[in-house]
């Protein structure tokens, strides 16, 4: 005999937990579904362990460039064993307190979910039924199409391996390669980046990922792009890549091969054809409210998601949306219009709203205002190499309408044009607002 529930959301990651919060204080009664450990790819295998990572690069990059600041200090090293023990430390509690919470709020089942029905799953030969379910089920790492690929190792062994390599290559020139090659390289590992598209992170600002790209090259880290990675195999204790590069044959030798390639919706073990969910093997087909067209039992949430921005707020506010749309039948659409996200390199690439191409795309007549603020007192005062905007402001409505910076705080400033665009703030205004001085933010009157 089958359980019955209001909701079962397969997933323990922030885009389920962002379901339950809403249900659980509606007084729904939920089932969690999870196969591996709660609070999933973020707190566990990606941003926060990450982000310590990063903030090691971060203390290397200050040293490096302290003898602009009259410091003389010694050749620093990084003991890449105890970073890597750090960020575990710090995030290894996050499993059984997302399980506890996961707990309070209804049943939960430790295993991988099978749809047997249309609203039906199947989970360690236990079968449960609901009114609504949500697919949580986050993301994986593209598969790709390349013999050995399986000798690659993914961004989940780079934060868990405690050996640091010599030479590490990154076969896609995605978030995900970028973030980690600046901690590479500036730990001592050499690093080769191959991107199959013309551009490294393909659907950014090109004018703001060149600038990232001359400051990578500039660490060292060797970049190619257009590049047609033929094969993978191990040689000796070590892996080759063969590829093409500007028509060339050339054979790469690495201690490791790193999937950059991104991640994609982890929806294709589902057997989402018994429930009747139409998709086409990575995207369900979803109305606006994120709910299966032709399942209206079913909704779909966080990087599960195909359309939307594989970032964890916004899993956890997709959660919400779809929390409300059940408890509530409340029918809201979210809005992706004003999602600010980083690149976590060192220094970083901001961006929120519309890059140039898609403006001149939509329609908008646009005032681009490009700044380098390397020459500015704020720019020297810390010594950067690399300080950058461009910021779009529709002519016709004084609204921003897109912002993208690297370097110079760029990680922070981007939130202050992501709320001026939330709540219709025009750049005139925010010119007119008062900043502190010298901060970075002060600058922010003079990128308009």
């Amino acid at each position: 005999m089958s359980k019955h529930y209001d909701i079962i959301i397969i997933g323990g990651g922030n885009a389920g937990f962002g379901v339950s919060s809403i249900a659980a204080e509606a007084g729904k009664t939920i089932a969690f579904i999870e196969g591996r450990d709660f609070g999933g790819t973020c707190p566990n295998r990606g941003c926060t362990p990450k982000k310590v990572l990063v903030a090691a690069a971060h203390a290397l990059d200050e040293i490096n460039r302290a003898d602009a600041h009259g410091i003389s200090v010694a050749e620093p090293t990084l003991s890449w064993s105890r970073l890597i023990d750090r960020a575990q430390d710090m995030i290894s509690f996050i499993p059984d307190a997302m399980a506890d919470v996961a707990a309070q709020r209804g049943d939960v089942y430790a295993g991988y979910a099978r749809f047997t029905g249309p609203d039906s799953v199947e989970v360690n030969g236990e079968t449960l039924t609901a009114e609504h379910i949500v697919i949580a089920t986050g993301s994986k790492p593209r598969a790709l199409p390349i013999p050995g690929a399986e000798l690659m190792i993914s961004s989940d062994e780079v934060l868990s391996s405690r050996d640091q390599p010599e030479d590490v290559i990154f076969i896609g020139g995605g978030v995900i390669a970028l973030e980690f090659a600046h901690v590479y390289q500036r730990a001592g590992t050499r690093v080769t980046i191959l991107e199959v598209m013309p551009q490294l992170l393909p659907r950014l600002e090109a004018d703001a990922v060149a600038q990232l790209r001359a400051e990578t090259e500039r660490l060292g880290i060797n970049v190619h792009t257009s590049v047609n990675a033929i094969s993978i195999e191990a040689e000796g204790d070590r892996l080759a890549v063969d590829v093409e590069i500007d028509g060339e044959h050339k054979r790469l030798v690495a201690d490791r091969v790193v999937n950059g390639a991104g991640r994609v919706a982890n929806v294709d073990s589902l057997n989402l054809e018994a429930a009747g969910v139409e998709h086409d093997g990575v995207a369900v087909q979803l109305d606006k409210t994120l709910r299966s067209v032709s399942n209206p039992r079913i909704y779909v949430v966080g990087d599960a998601l195909a359309q939307s921005p594989q970032l964890s707020p916004l899993a956890t506010w997709e959660g919400r949306i779809v929390g409300q749309n059940i408890t509530e039948n409340a029918g809201i659409e979210p809005d992706y219009r004003v999602i600010p996200s980083v690149v976590h390199t060192v220094p970083s690439l901001a961006t929120v709203g519309l890059t140039e191409a898609e403006a001149s795309d939509a329609g908008h007549a646009v005032r681009v205002t490009v700044n380098d603020m390397t020459g500015w007192f704020s720019g020297k005062s810390y010594a950067e190499t690399v300080a950058w905007s461009k910021v779009l402001v529709d002519e016709t409505t004084d609204q921003i309408v897109g912002a993208h910076l690297v370097g110079h705080r760029a990680e922070e400033l981007v939130h202050t044009f992501a709320l001026a665009m939330q709540h219709g703030i025009t750049a005139t205004k925010l010119k007119e607002s008062q900043f502190a001085f010298p901060t970075f933010s002060s600058d922010v009157k003079n990128l308009l």
